[in-house]
């Protein structure tokens, strides 16, 4: 759903930018705050101003650096998610996901408090005009659990590529954005790879297959709220903007007492109770680490996007892809064929080449 850097890892907000002129590039891991598109440009071109925040020595290499992190980070948070919820058979995903959502709070409001990073003070008004998109962010987190659980990790990076397809539509019906060429080929190959791995998926389960499409609809419709609500939810704010860390927070938090509802709803307090996982303290540190994953994704991604350019970004975070699928097939002993491995293949490698003309259709337009 991005962000940290390390000599000066703050993100200047620039009020008077149109959230909507951003459309998200790409759509990363479930569990990414996809928000980060909308700093992106602003990150590149504030990227020699001094830092706010999180002074930090100064280290040589940086932009390897922060790219490394960026990608370990964010490989490591759909890898350990899917070994709670396959390998030691979690059945609670709301639960986790709440969890994920009490680490992140927690640490995000210290660093607050200790003036370590600057987040905007939650206000009612602030909260009213945020809550639609959290609902929907609750949602993505939920279904994304859910698919996880029954789809192997390569395959859903395959199918989380239709969420680009359903935001570019989204884009150019609601917002009058126009794609080119390249854009729309590129999204036709990754319609085409997603239906081609479901056919030869030797694993393939029609529940987490559903799942994933909900989740799908539900990533591309937080992108597009997300632009539609931004302008409203700066003027909310004290400030008059809006930063990531400060949407991390508030995302978080208001997703506190809707993941209580949906555990209580779902029923799953009564696995809760009966499940020997719990009484486990190594399984307490490996859902612990996956929520600081979490969020070490947000600060990793702003650290990334303030060494690096746009351009730099989006690339690595496609090819990022690239050595997850591999990883996820090879740690949790997936069976697969020759041609469910080619659309795998196809599908990594259309959003490589999605990444590429949107940014040159940006750049264009």
């Amino acid at each position: 759903m991005g962000s940290t850097r390390t000599p000066s890892v703050a993100i200047p907000v620039d009020s008077d930018a149109s959230p909507r002129k951003n459309a998200p590039e790409t759509v990363t891991s479930p569990l990414v705050n996809g928000e980060k598109s909308i700093f992106r440009d602003q990150v590149s071109k504030d990227r020699d101003r001094p830092s706010q925040f999180l002074s930090l020595p100064k280290i040589q290499n940086q932009a390897l650096l922060s790219g490394l992190a960026y990608c370990i980070s964010s490989c490591s948070m759909i890898l350990v998610n899917k070994y709670i919820l396959s390998g030691y058979g979690f059945s609670a995903g709301i639960f986790l996901m709440l969890y994920q959502n009490i680490v992140s709070v927690t640490i995000v409001s210290t660093l607050s408090l200790s003036g370590a990073i600057p987040t905007e003070p939650l206000t009612w008004k602030l909260i009213k005009v945020w809550l639609p998109v959290n609902i929907i962010f609750v949602g993505m987190l939920i279904t994304s659990m859910f698919s996880l659980k029954h789809i192997n990790v390569a395959m859903l990076t395959i199918l989380k590529n239709v969420a680009n397809v359903i935001t570019a539509s989204g884009e150019t019906y609601f917002f009058k954005k126009q794609h080119d060429r390249q854009v729309w080929i590129s999204l036709t190959l990754m319609i085409i790879s997603a239906i081609a791995g479901g056919i030869t998926d030797l694993s393939f389960n029609a529940i987490g297959y559903t799942w994933q499409i909900l989740n799908c609809f539900l990533t591309a419709s937080y992108s597009l709220t997300l632009r539609h609500v931004m302008d409203s939810a700066k003027q909310a704010t004290k400030s008059g903007n809006l930063n990531e860390l400060s949407m991390v927070l508030l995302n978080n938090i208001l997703s506190v007492p809707l993941g209580i509802i949906l555990v209580l709803g779902f029923n799953e307090v009564e696995y809760l109770f009966e499940t020997p996982l719990l009484r486990m303290p190594m399984f307490w540190i490996v859902i612990t680490a996956s929520g600081v994953l979490g969020l070490a994704i947000s600060f990793t991604s702003m650290w990334f996007l303030h060494q690096t350019s746009a351009t730099t970004y989006s690339l690595v975070g496609s090819l990022n892809k690239i050595p997850l699928s591999i990883a996820g097939i090879l740690l949790f002993k997936v069976r697969t064929s020759m041609e469910n491995s080619f659309s795998i293949l196809f599908g990594l490698l259309a959003g490589v080449f999605f990444a590429r003309a949107k940014l040159l259709n940006n750049s264009q337009s």
